[in-house]
């Protein structure tokens, strides 16, 4: 052993027994951990759902539809909300990155579920972007809708109080360090017909 092994940090040195002791206490917790965990996810799964009354159109590279169509006959549908400003000429690079991590989400139809992309940049840009990623994902824009807005995606002072994730526009601001919130967030959004 040289000296530069001796400055690693690391845990104290122990009998097996002493060890052993630690680990099976160490197990305790994380069981009951994982029930905790368990009972959360239940009440989750419990959790109200509100009704969408409201009409939302999208535009796709195969035209206009309305939310119902994005479901395309399946009970669920997962919106990936891509972060992309009407303003913007590339997508968010987190969302890209995601984006690109999807997959084959082929595998989703067997569970009655279809997903999307939604950004409030126009469907043009939307799809040359796609077409320079080289994505096949279906990718609707909500450019001139709600959508972004009443899901809590797209923040913008002027139609009211600030909210992400349950969090206020000064809550976000102090979360991440920043002195400006952007407009656009990510997020995910699951609606069941």
């Amino acid at each position: 052993m040289n000296d530069t092994d001796r400055d690693i940090a690391h845990p104290p040195i122990v009998t097996r027994d002493e060890w052993l002791a630690q680990r099976l206490k160490l197990l305790d917790e994380e069981k009951a951990v994982t029930k905790a965990y368990d009972r959360v996810n239940a009440m989750r799964r419990r959790l109200s759902m509100v009704k969408v009354e409201k009409t939302y159109i999208f535009m796709g590279a195969d035209g206009e539809k309305k939310l119902i169509d994005l479901f395309q006959g399946r009970r669920q549908l997962i919106v990936h909300h891509f972060m992309f400003d009407p303003a913007w000429e590339k997508g968010c690079r987190s969302c890209t990155w995601h984006a690109s991590s999807f997959g084959n989400l082929a595998s989703l139809a067997a569970t009655d579920t279809s997903m999307v992309t939604v950004s409030r940049a126009p469907i043009e840009k939307l799809v040359a972007y796609q077409r320079e990623k080289g994505w096949s994902n279906l990718w609707y824009s909500s450019h001139g809708s709600d959508f972004n807005f009443d899901f809590m995606v797209t923040v913008d002072p002027s139609r009211g109080p600030m909210q992400y994730k349950y969090k206020t526009g000064e809550e976000l601001t102090t979360a991440i360090g920043a002195v400006e919130v952007s407009s656009e967030w990510p997020g995910m959004s699951v609606f069941f017909e």
